[in-house]
């Protein structure tokens, strides 16, 4: 018999309600045991705030303004509901569902019995993203009121919720691992692994259901389905990753560029961004590399692509991602901003992972295949006095620092650890969420220039505030950044205006420093904005443990403050 939506919103309901992992991790494998085999998947990616699979290249594409709009017609309640309600529960989702309980649609829901199910939400999911062409926008629209339409006000805050793509229940993929582990008595660490091998928990978990565990350990790499990138901690200098890294390491120049991941079969070449949208027609002369250079006839590759100058030197990352958002009228901007492609990683070759392979001989691997002019430029050694010069030839050559790499590491997807570490001789930068902005003054009295800045937690998904700047965009960047976060607007008091977050922006700072004005407790000192990271989602921001861990390194070389 299928499964109700509101069988799902009511799971993630009593999620939202817990802290208790255990709890969370059996309610979902309970979930799960009692889902038919083509429901896992999107019930998965719904309870994750995903419309669609990690892998999947579908977008909806629909704005907070357009959703509001057609809230507001289904409800035909008073709008000021909503905006009291958020502004008490900070959540559009509670927000929508308590203007939905005020209207006709919330009392006619307890007359009817209904049954919008999770294949039905899926496929008009699926219908809004197919809607293209002439009248499409309206055409989209009506399908989202059709489905808005159907829901209680319950489901409807889940709804909202997989539109925008902020579930906040505290449930994520690590936690989907171990529900889907404990549901159908797989190990942990082969549903760990599959999910690194495919890049999607909701398909492994549809592969075990159908399957069984004997199909899992068969999976491998898909070529041109990308998987999440390995990430580096920081380090603060080349002393501190040798002594990590046992005394040796192999240190590469860190590139001021976008990490790719390039998958090739015969001449088929496609190119994924670290959030493993499809870029390939953004960069067709790299394409034309990878198909001149590498000799492999099926093959996953990572590296990063930076924008330079005539002279090949390196230019700042912002003219990068004007060549990620142009597809069309490529030409022109190739001449304008020339790329480069720099190759340091092999995760997959001619049907074998090679992820378990330690890096010292992956790296050799790729060098095999691809030839030394696309490698980055390495360094093995055990001596900080060779690293230090590498390092100065690095920053001298317009480069951000080094990546440390331990020589006998293995490819981890997704994990951020100490096997990778990077060293910046500057303070780290942080990731950060625009949560709100306010208009500016002066000549800036029509635009949102004043910006709040706010870090994940990773244990709730909550954003909380650390900041605020006005400093770091161009008039240009400033015009297009308030004509987006309008589109993002939830609500307006007086100069400010509350956005769902969704951009990301990379932040400088001097210090971090204690502060009682934001809830996290801490606050960056002279923030300021360094570039937009329109390559990164803002699951992908630093989080508030992160930023804990800086603001305490801080006292390793200088005094802390102690009240008398």
């Amino acid at each position: 018999m299928p499964t109700s939506f509101k069988e799902l919103a009511e799971l993630c309901e009593k999620l939202e309600a817990t802290n208790k992992r255990l709890l969370m991790i059996s309610l979902v494998a309970d979930f799960l045991r009692s889902l038919e085999a083509q429901e896992v998947e999107p019930a998965v990616s719904m309870i994750l705030g995903r419309p669609f699979p990690k892998w999947s290249q579908q977008t909806l594409e629909v704005s907070w303004a357009t959703l509001s709009e057609i809230i507001k017609r289904i409800t035909k309640a008073d709008w000021k509901v909503f905006m009291e309600a958020f502004g008490k529960t900070g959540d559009v989702g509670s927000a929508t569902k308590i203007l939905f309980e005020s209207s006709k649609v919330g009392k006619q829901s307890t007359l009817f019995e209904r049954k919008l199910t999770i294949l039905e939400v899926r496929r008009s999911l699926e219908a809004i993203v197919e809607t293209v062409g002439y009248g499409s926008r309206e055409k989209k629209e009506r399908v989202i009121e059709a489905l808005l339409s159907l829901a209680s006000p319950l489901e409807a805050k889940y709804l909202v919720k997989i539109f925008i793509g902020e579930m906040r229940t505290g449930f994520y993929e690590g936690l989907t691992e171990q529900a889907v582990s404990k549901a159908f008595q797989i190990p942990l660490e082969i549903v760990q692994k599959t999910c690194m091998t495919i890049g999607d928990v909701g398909e492994v978990a549809a592969i075990v259901k159908t399957q069984g565990k004997e199909e899992l350990l068969k999976i491998g790499f898909r070529v041109f389905r990308p998987v999440k990138l390995m990430l580096a901690q920081m380090a603060n200098d080349v002393g501190e990753a040798l002594e990590e890294h046992g005394g040796e390491t192999a240190f590469e120049y860190k590139l001021d560029g976008a990490r790719v991941q390039i998958h090739k079969r015969g001449d088929d070449v496609r190119i994924f961004s670290r959030r493993l949208t499809d870029v390939t027609k953004s960069l067709p002369e790299i394409v034309e590399k990878v198909q001149e250079n590498v000799k492999a006839e099926e093959v996953i590759l990572e590296g990063e692509v930076i924008a330079v100058d005539g002279s090949g030197h390196p230019i700042p990352f912002q003219h990068l991602m004007r060549r990620f958002k142009r597809i069309h009228a490529i030409e022109d901007i190739i001449e304008k901003i020339p790329v480069k492609l720099y190759l340091f990683d092999i995760l997959y070759l001619n049907g074998e992972s090679l992820i378990s392979v330690p890096y010292v001989q992956r790296r050799q691997i790729l060098a095999e295949n691809i030839g030394e002019t696309l490698l980055t430029k390495q360094l093995v050694t055990d001596k900080v006095e060779e690293a230090e010069q590498f390092l100065k030839e690095a920053m001298e050559a317009g480069h951000e620092g080094l990546v440390a790499k331990k020589l006998d590491s293995e490819y981890t997807p997704g994990i951020r650890g100490k096997r990778w570490l990077k060293i910046k001789p500057v303070l780290e930068p942080l990731d950060l969420v625009i949560v709100a902005a306010e208009y500016g003054y002066g000549r800036r009295h029509g635009w949102l220039s004043d910006y709040y800045l706010a870090t994940r937690d990773a244990e709730t998904g909550e954003f909380l505030m650390v900041g605020k700047t006005f400093k770091g965009l161009t008039d240009a960047e400033i015009i297009e950044m308030t004509r987006r976060l309008k589109e993002l607007a939830i609500r307006e008091e007086h100069r400010r205006v509350v956005v769902i977050p969704k951009i990301v922006v990379e932040v400088l700072y001097n210090e971090i420093q204690k502060s009682p004005k934001y809830k996290c407790g801490m606050a960056l000192r002279f923030a300021r904005i360094n570039r937009i990271r329109e390559d990164k989602t803002p699951e992908e921001a630093d989080t508030i443990q992160m930023v804990r861990e800086i603001y305490e390194k801080q006292f390793l070389k200088k005094g802390r403050y102690k009240a008398s």
